[in-house]
């Protein structure tokens, strides 16, 4: 890795919600936040709820975040690697962002070794114990056959009615209680600590829990989630040596 280098980690934008209008704010305030990383990022981990609601049709994708995407394209043509998760507010995006942005797009926590550190990342939604509602639900969401069915709403009714359900509905969206339950309730930190039982790993870096946290899970290793950047507008950091929760300050 290039010790002049750093990576970067952000999740939970939303944007789009609750409204375009009151979201567009928090747009400008990430781009600025790509514009001023872009000098010294040496890799952008997205981590999942990027938009509120997307889904690809095979000749539309939802209107609007122009300036995002454009400054993704920026980073990523600059030589920068840029690697999305879905989470589960995205979680229908399937090969745009592959095709337009050449930015992969994973759809499960997947492993990176950086300076001999280990790091598993993913959004985290659906992962550790309980969450069963939501788990049965994304089953059926990233079911071909749904995916099918939903083509076939004409976009102006498919996308409102999406982003309806994704405000209104907790059980659709996934979102969970965004107060911290305690160590032994948290499923992200029951989960790591259930896979260091198989294997070694440095950093285990999430979002989807929309809460700034860093708990040491044994074993040196490190349990990490983003926040997000609708009340905290947090990220994280990686140097090479350590990682840092940070907040942006405008």
């Amino acid at each position: 890795m290039d010790t002049t280098k750093k990576i970067y980690f952000a999740s939970d934008q939303h944007f789009g919600a609750p409204t375009p209008e009151l979201s567009f704010p928090r747009e400008q305030k990430f781009v600025a936040w790509l514009d001023q990383i872009k000098h010294d990022a040496g890799v952008l981990f997205l981590l999942g709820d990027l938009f509120d609601f997307w889904f690809e049709y095979k000749t539309v994708v939802p209107k609007g975040f122009v300036r995002v995407l454009g400054k993704l394209a920026e980073l990523r043509d600059s030589g920068i690697p840029i690697y999305f998760f879905t989470g589960n507010h995205d979680l229908w995006m399937h090969d745009y962002f592959q095709k337009e942005l050449n930015i992969p797009v994973y759809h499960r926590p997947q492993e990176f070794t950086f300076n001999n550190k280990v790091f598993l990342i993913g959004h985290g939604d659906g992962l550790g114990p309980g969450d069963k509602g939501y788990k049965r639900m994304k089953k059926v969401f990233t079911n071909p056959f749904s995916k099918w069915l939903f083509r076939w709403l004409h976009p102006d009714i498919g996308v409102k009615l999406a982003q309806y359900l994704s405000v209104k509905n907790k059980l659709i969206s996934g979102d969970a209680d965004v107060k911290f339950l305690g160590e032994d309730n948290e499923w992200l930190v029951l989960y790591s600590k259930r896979k260091l039982e198989t294997k070694h790993y440095d950093y285990f870096v999430f979002g989807h829990r929309h809460l700034p946290m860093t708990i040491n899970v044994g074993n040196n290793a490190t349990y990490i989630n983003l926040g997000d950047w609708i009340g905290y507008f947090t990220y994280g950091v990686f140097d090479g040596e350590k990682f840092d929760l940070l907040t942006y300050k405008d």
